[in-house]
């Protein structure tokens, strides 16, 4: 078992695998892109920007330095397409599937595309993983999968109905996932995401998450609209968390079974009135000053009331150690989402 972050370090480069990293411009894909190049590791990358952007790889490509970026290929495509799904996955060794439709909200306005995506296009890229004999298939799965199951801490086997098209989206991935393990020899890993936050975290748009949202208010000046009384909690989970656990479930197939689910979380839970206080905090730190007190609205459709994961099967199996809780998370990435907004390309 890799027991910490430095041999996590030293397992990556032990051996120089092929990988697909899938939604590679995106939020997650971005940083699995640079940390996998940064290890000595052989990447390409696919995503049709319909939500990534190409700061995020020049970001990256920034990161890495030519040496780096040498040993990175980029794929405009459409998982949607399954020919580009076959030229992706050709001569790869470990699929890191990061590619779908974020965002509750959105799956609600456009329920059809939300599914075209996140399981059309899923599927299409775990059955050409399945035609190329690739064994290890790790995806981004969601906490929104645990739907209206009231017990918390959230345990992976353990779930209720789900509460949107997103959701449901995702649910299937996991179904399709357990078949393609069972039917086909492949292995799977699911990664439950639980509220990612950090730097290349899109702040505009309609779906943008809640963490860059309110920063872009905050330092408009503008009100903050919590959604509900402001007691709704969340597991917020930095990305370097998140990075860590595809790493790690990449690393060890020999200790999972053939389809596998893991939470990938903090542990702990805050309210949104406790999040707008470490924002308002840890901005007036970096000289944002603000002295509005946010407004509260209705509670958003298809939100679930408390979010908090148990991270104990992903540590027993994937030797997971969050490096990062929320206030050390915020102090990191707080730099970034201030630069982001200060006009830059």
């Amino acid at each position: 078992m890799l027991e910490a972050n430095g041999d996590l370090s030293r397992a990556l480069g032990a051996r120089r695998r092929r990988w697909l990293v899938t939604g590679a411009a995106g939020f997650i894909g971005s940083h699995l892109t640079e940390s996998l190049l940064r290890q000595g590791q052989i990447v390409r990358g696919l995503d049709n920007f319909a939500t990534g952007h190409r700061r995020n790889l020049e970001d990256a490509r920034l990161a890495v330095g030519d040496d780096g970026w040498s040993r990175f290929e980029f794929l405009e495509g459409d998982i949607r397409d399954r020919d580009v799904c076959a030229e992706a996955v050709a001569n790869v060794d470990i699929i890191l599937h990061q590619a779908a439709l974020g965002s509750v909200p959105r799956s609600l306005a456009d329920p059809l595309t939300t599914h075209d995506v996140n399981v059309t296009g899923f599927l299409n890229m775990l059955d050409a993983a399945k035609r190329a004999e690739i064994g290890t298939f790790i995806y981004a799965a969601s906490s929104s999968t645990y739907g209206d199951e009231p017990s918390l801490p959230k345990i992976e086997d353990r779930i209720g109905a789900p509460l949107s098209p997103y959701a449901v989206s995702k649910l299937a991935n996991e179904l399709y996932a357990a078949i393609y393990a069972r039917a086909f020899n492949i292995r799977t890993v699911g990664l439950r995401y639980f509220n990612v936050f950090g730097s290349r975290q899109d702040p505009e748009g309609a779906y943008a998450a809640v963490i860059p949202k309110w920063i872009a208010a905050i330092v408009a000046g503008e009100p903050v609209t919590i959604n509900g009384d402001g007691e709704t909690s969340r597991d917020f989970c930095y990305i370097a968390n998140v990075v860590q656990a595809n790493l790690r479930a990449a690393l060890l197939p020999e200790k999972l079974g053939g389809a596998e689910v893991f939470n990938v979380a903090v542990g702990e839970r805050a309210s949104l009135d406790r999040l707008f206080t470490l924002l308002r905090e840890g901005l007036d730190r970096l000289g944002v000053g603000y002295h509005l007190e946010p407004m509260h609205g209705p509670f958003r459709a298809g939100d679930v009331r408390h979010s908090l994961a148990s991270i104990d099967k992903a540590r027993a199996l994937l030797g997971y150690e969050p490096s990062h809780a929320l206030e050390a998370g915020l102090t990191e990435a707080l730099p970034w989402y201030l630069q982001s907004l200060s006009g830059r390309p």
